[in-house]
């Protein structure tokens, strides 16, 4: 259980905002594929659709043993605009 916490403390952490700025940079950047994708939590997401940026973090937070900055990295290259 000390994991999830730890996790959870991801993103109020200098290492989750830094992980989150450069998701919010790469939303502002035509060369990147950051299309919102469809959720079906209408509750928390009333047009059905999770932004770019809440979906690769709650990605992160539900999976504690990923390296952030592997993970990013991997991210810029699958969303890549060839």
């Amino acid at each position: 259980m000390p994991v999830v916490k730890s996790r959870t403390n991801f993103l109020t952490s200098d290492k989750g905002r830094q992980v989150r700025d450069e998701l919010l940079l790469m939303t502002e950047d035509p060369t990147y594929n950051t299309a919102s994708t469809y959720s079906a939590n209408s509750l928390l997401y009333a047009d059905n659709l999770m932004p770019f940026v809440d979906k690769h973090m709650n990605y992160l937070v539900s999976n504690p043993a990923l390296d952030p900055d592997t993970y990013l990295a991997n991210v810029k290259l699958v969303t890549r605009v060839r």
